[in-house]
């Protein structure tokens, strides 16, 4: 900018006698008045303005209004003024400022004038224009921040190529953000929808079973029907549970031992210790709520869909705890791993969230679970680290 000031007077010193001296003068003439047009309604910004002129730039200036009469004035009375700047507001012209050369000056001391009003009427361009360039990204970035805070999660901010890396990287931050948002709110309520359907069906069951109860036509059988139906309520709520704190990441890492997590989930699932397979106590950082489910999900989808659990390996290998659940089955597809992949014909088919489940569960832990197949059976096998990263 400073190059540009000294390029602008040099040259309008150089040009005093130029044909475009006129336009110089208008165009000092336009800054003075729209300057003045500013603080026309403030008398002391209006004097403070005069005041400041005449002594930068050694002249005498008089405002007068419409009428005629003297608003402010600094510097010595002229009947010639060099300069006269019509100050317009709205539109209708609401007064004059002129501008005289104190006496002594010559007219290189107006050219002077001119070129340094020139220049500062370009840099108070040219700051209006990189000011607007500046802004307008982050005007857009307000908009588009308050739409996705209404709820309105599909808004996008939109910029060009051009736009300042800082601000590229804020609005690229921001639509991660918001596509975040709105997938997992997306992937809730469609968690919540199945959930609720297939809560439905165990819940009528009970409700039958309830009735029978009253009528004291419940046999022994119909009650442990009862606490089926409701283990599977309690494995329907306790996925869903699981899905939300992985959603908002909300781990509970505890040392655990990895052979006790191993035999406890098989007593909770009623299963015989003889299936465990297991060299000592196996130490390592996790949450034991989210590996109990993601476990448990493992073993009871080799119960359900593998011919049964054949056995459940613990070791270790390098920086990784290996839980395998091995069966007789043929195995299964990577798509068994998508949410909502169901599986079962029963009457309680798989929601398919069990695997999908385990899944993240293993990468929240920077883990992951895989399956290979053999000839006797299929082994399912989540990794977890022994010790979570820093990062």
């Amino acid at each position: 900018m400073s190059a540009l000031t000294a390029a602008t007077l040099v040259w309008a010193l150089a040009s005093a006698d130029h044909p475009t001296w006129r336009e110089q003068i208008e165009r000092g003439e336009a800054f003075i008045g729209s300057r003045y047009a500013e603080v026309w309604t403030q008398p002391d910004a209006r004097d403070a303005l005069t005041r400041e002129l005449a002594e930068n730039f050694a002249v005498a200036v008089t405002v007068r209004d419409e009428g005629g009469r003297v608003l402010t004035r600094a510097g010595e009375v002229c009947a010639r003024p060099d300069l006269r700047a019509s100050v317009e507001r709205e539109g209708a012209r609401v007064g004059e400022a002129a501008v005289c050369m104190r006496h002594g000056h010559v007219r290189g001391g107006g050219v002077l004038l001119l070129a340094l009003l020139s220049a500062v009427s370009i840099l108070w361009l040219a700051s209006a224009v990189i000011a607007y360039r500046l802004a307008r990204p982050f005007a857009q970035l307000v908009r588009v921040t308050r739409a996705i805070g209404e709820g309105r999660l599909g808004s996008r901010i939109q910029l060009n190529r051009r736009a300042p890396g800082e601000v590229g990287l804020l609005a690229e931050t921001v639509n991660d953000m918001a596509a975040r948002i709105e997938k997992q709110l997306a992937d809730q309520r469609e968690l919540l929808a199945a959930v609720s359907h297939e809560l439905r069906t165990p819940l009528g069951h009970v409700r039958v079973l309830l009735e029978l109860a009253r009528e004291g036509a419940l046999d022994e059988a119909g009650i442990d029907e009862i606490e089926r139906e409701i283990v599977e309520m309690d494995r329907l709520v306790g996925e869903l549970l699981a899905r939300s704190r992985l959603d908002f990441e909300t781990l509970d890492a505890h040392e655990l031992d990895a052979t006790d997590l191993a035999r406890r989930t098989l007593e909770r699932l009623a299963l015989s210790p003889d299936l465990l397979r297991a060299e000592g106590s196996v130490r390592f950082v996790g949450d034991p709520t989210l590996l109990g489910r993601a476990l448990a999900n493992l073993v009871e989808n080799a119960q359900r869909h593998g011919q049964g659990v054949k056995r459940l390996e613990v070791r270790a290998e390098d920086d990784e705890i290996v839980f395998a659940v091995c069966d007789g089955g043929e195995g299964f597809d990577e798509s068994a791993f998508d949410p909502f992949v169901r599986g079962g014909k029963g009457r309680h088919p798989s929601l398919g969230l069990g695997l999908a489940l385990a899944r993240r569960i293993a990468r929240a832990h920077e883990g992951d679970v895989t399956v290979t197949r053999g000839d006797d059976g299929a082994c399912v096998e989540m990794r977890i680290r022994r010790e979570p990263s820093e990062d």
